[in-house]
């Protein structure tokens, strides 16, 4: 399992908006409830550091060998009055991981697909914006206004206190970067994925390719009956015959009418239990990182760094388990032949 079966792998498509995340220079600055939740235009985002089970990732003053700063952080955009808010904004922490299993019925799969679509949409827009230059405050700006003027929440803005509509993760940064009661028929869906800014080396082109991969690769494996565990097992064996590693600290989990809920979903080795079932709608969000699989954690108590400064790529998809496979309810749209003209 060496280089050869890591590039005749490189062929799926993806998508993601949890954040934004990106390889190149820069900086880190870091749903629709009844919609999206973050953004990855430059690299990354999701909200999964702190569900339990996770091994919490180490805290860190800032490494003084690491490239990325901490910037300065503008305060929340506002979000009109007319638009509903979830549950938990306005509470200091996250609400604990809901037990519940999330299991839809027609109504909710149609929730959860249209706030997938959303969330996809805003993923796509904010990272055609990514480019050398481009502060992670403006993309954030950008997708914020674009989920409001979709009549959206940004799902993760106040989730637990985190200040921004998106999150952005920069190079080493690995997921939750900050740029710079009750509508029960609210949904939400989360994806995201890593973009290149400006000129990079090819071996880091291959790595992000191999991230994109490792996520297609486990959602084609999806459907009923599958044990959650053969997702972490695929990506893992993808992951280490490229000679990269995956981030243990970063889990998916489900998502649809509640934010973060069970089940909680591995990227690597594991031997938990439980299998996929007809209606369930989760996120799989795998983290690759060029070098250790070991995270750091800023003190602004979000944004995660890989420990030895190595770049990270992540994919995510929100995911719908059907009766015959998955469906991504996240995808990314193909344009027209009369929009390459």
């Amino acid at each position: 399992m060496g280089m050869r079966r890591c590039l005749t792998r490189l062929k799926h498509f993806m998508a993601y908006s949890n954040g934004v995340s990106a390889l190149g220079s820069g900086e880190c600055c870091g749903g629709k409830w009844s919609g999206v939740e973050n953004l990855r235009a430059v690299a990354e985002v999701s909200t999964s550091t702190r569900v339990e089970q996770q091994a919490k990732p180490s805290r860190l003053s800032i490494r003084p060998t690491s490239f990325l700063r901490p910037a300065t952080v503008s305060p929340p955009l506002e979000v009109p009055k007319y638009i509903p808010r979830p549950p938990y904004v306005g509470a200091a922490e996250p609400p604990a991981l809901a037990e519940e299993i999330q299991i839809h019925d027609e109504a909710g799969v149609s929730g959860v697909r249209e706030a997938g679509r959303l969330a996809a949409l805003i993923r796509d827009y904010v990272g055609s914006l990514v480019r050398p230059g481009v502060t992670t405050d403006e993309l954030d700006k950008a997708a914020h206004d674009a989920i409001i003027d979709s009549g959206a929440y940004p799902s993760l803005l106040g989730f637990g206190g985190f200040p921004k509509s998106v999150s952005t993760s920069v190079n080493e940064c690995i997921c939750n970067g900050i740029p710079n009661s009750r509508p029960l028929q609210g949904y939400h869906a989360e994806t995201s994925e890593t973009h290149i800014c400006g000129t990079v080396d090819e071996h880091v082109r291959q790595f992000v390719e191999v991230a994109r991969d490792c996520l297609n690769t486990a959602i084609a494996m999806c459907g009923p009956g599958i044990d959650f565990r053969e997702i972490g097992a695929i990506i893992t064996d993808i992951a280490d015959g490229c000679n990269y590693h995956v981030v243990e600290h970063v889990a998916g989990h489900g998502v649809g009418s509640l934010f973060h809920s069970a089940p909680l979903i591995y990227h690597c080795y594991n031997y938990k239990s439980g299998r996929m079932v007809a209606g369930q709608t989760f996120t799989l969000e795998p983290a690759l990182s060029m070098g250790t699989e070991k995270a750091l954690q800023w003190e602004d108590m979000w944004t995660t760094v890989t420990a030895d400064g190595s770049l990270s790529a992540q994919f995510k998809h929100t995911v719908l388990i059907t009766e015959s496979g998955a469906e991504i309810l996240t995808p990314k749209e193909e344009m027209d032949e009369d929009d390459n003209e």
